[in-house]
């Protein structure tokens, strides 16, 4: 990890805006979600998607955007191999830094214990579901579709339903049943299959934009990535009605039922579950393409947050301890209002902060 002194110049202002609104998102949802007055579709669930669920497919949708506009840049500068060690290195240290925040599963108290667990042992137990959270899936992502990211848009979308189709198989085969059984988090050792879906309609998202910057003598992006936005968001509700019964819309708290390989989730990181969530990412960043590159609008705390998100991601949760210990989960509305809103100021003072100083947290 390192820090920059100086921003890009000749930032895609969208990205910064729609980076900064998931930042933002992701405070809400990770704050108010345990409280019980606060309305179910701004919790995580694991068998449909709310709008909470919505929001960890965003970040893969910005670091797919911004690994083609950079890899592409560094091949051009650099050459492949530069190019391709730069982005090695960077998701190794993320996967470095996924296992200092993260730690592994399980633990030991005693010599005697570690030795009696064995290698073997520790492989099964240790790596099953802390360590595969946000980070390291964005780095195992990254890395899967690392062959291909500089490559046409024919070669992508076959590499994403490849991947896609492959998560399938293995979930048929075993896999789903394994991550509901322990459970795991955010679709677990396998999760990247599916993470790449959001990644690599980032980096179409990218190809859209960088032929269309908005001037006046280009063509107006917004319809092309509304239009890919539709198709996506609809095939992921097709797939999630495949489970043999009728599947309510997403956003809509399905009645008791039985998942199954098909079922929106993003416990097991389900096929359907990324294909609509992809699209919902398209749709929300058209909007900021509309408003912040063909307008003018730039709202400054989504600047701040969305030029230094990981160094938001690492803040919020220690940020989120200080303030929580007297709020108990059954506390009123208009108190986890009051909570959030002190939570979010200190987030914002202290990231505000590093920006001052020109101060970028990068990997």
């Amino acid at each position: 990890m390192s820090t920059v002194h100086q921003p890009v110049k000749s930032r895609i202002v969208s990205l910064d805006q729609f980076r900064g609104y998931t930042v933002a998102g992701m405070l809400l949802v990770n704050f108010i979600g345990g409280f019980q007055a606060v309305g179910a579709i701004w919790k995580h669930h694991n068998t449909y998607c709310s709008y909470a669920d919505t929001i960890m497919p965003q970040f893969f949708f910005a670091v797919g955007f911004a690994l083609r506009l950079t890899f592409l840049r560094r091949l051009k500068t650099l050459g492949v191999w530069p190019a391709t060690r730069a982005a090695v290195a960077r998701n190794l240290g993320l996967i470095l830094l996924g296992f200092v925040i993260y730690h592994l599963d399980g633990q030991v108290k005693s010599w005697e214990e570690l030795q009696h667990l064995g290698l073997r042992g520790f492989l099964a137990q240790a790596f099953n579901r802390e360590l595969f959270q946000t980070l390291v899936h964005i780095a195992l992502a990254s890395l899967w579709v690392l062959p291909v990211i500089a490559a046409g848009t024919t070669t992508r979308v076959a590499f994403l339903v490849a991947s896609a189709a492959l998560h399938l198989a293995l979930s048929r085969w075993f896999y789903f049943q394994y991550a509901w059984g322990l459970p795991v988090i955010d679709g677990g050792p396998l999760g990247f299959l599916t993470w790449s879906i959001p990644l690599l309609v980032g980096s179409l998202a990218y190809d859209v934009v960088a032929g269309n910057p908005g001037e006046s003598n280009r063509s107006n992006p917004v319809p092309q990535l509304l239009g890919g936005s539709i198709v996506l968001m609809g095939m992921g509700y097709m797939l999630s009605c495949l489970g043999g019964s009728y599947a309510p819309p997403p956003f809509v708290e399905p009645a008791e039922g039985i998942p199954d390989l098909w079922t929106m989730s993003q416990r097991t990181g389900s096929v359907s579950y990324q294909t609509f969530a992809a699209g919902f990412s398209l749709a929300v960043y058209a909007l900021f393409v509309l408003l912040s590159d063909l307008g003018s609008l730039r709202v400054g705390f989504f600047r701040t947050f969305g030029q230094n998100a990981l160094a938001a991601y690492i803040v919020h949760p220690m940020v989120a301890g200080a303030v929580r210990p007297y709020m108990p989960g059954d506390s009123p509305l208009w108190y986890v209002a009051a909570g959030f809103l002190l939570y979010f100021a200190i987030c914002y003072v202290l990231i505000r902060y590093l920006e001052k100083n020109a101060i970028f947290l990068r990997l």
